[in-house]
């Protein structure tokens, strides 16, 4: 089994591992959220498209057979 940690030395190293972390700046953060709208944006007008072209597709091929 793994030996138990003291709680003090793994807070401790909790925090020297947080010490570690580099976080984004304000503009980082906003470039890639407006990233991710506008992919999202195109990944739906993408599925829309498709939708409608293959609907239009199957409309096509079950009324030319009546």
């Amino acid at each position: 089994m793994a030996e138990r940690t003291n709680p003090i030395t793994f807070l401790q190293q909790v925090r020297a591992e947080t010490a570690k972390v580099v976080w984004p700046s304000r503009r980082e953060t906003m470039i890639s959220t407006v990233m991710v709208l506008v992919m999202a944006v195109l990944a739906s007008l993408f599925f829309l498209v498709t939708d409608l072209a293959i609907s239009f597709g199957v409309q096509f091929l079950l009324g030319w057979g009546s």
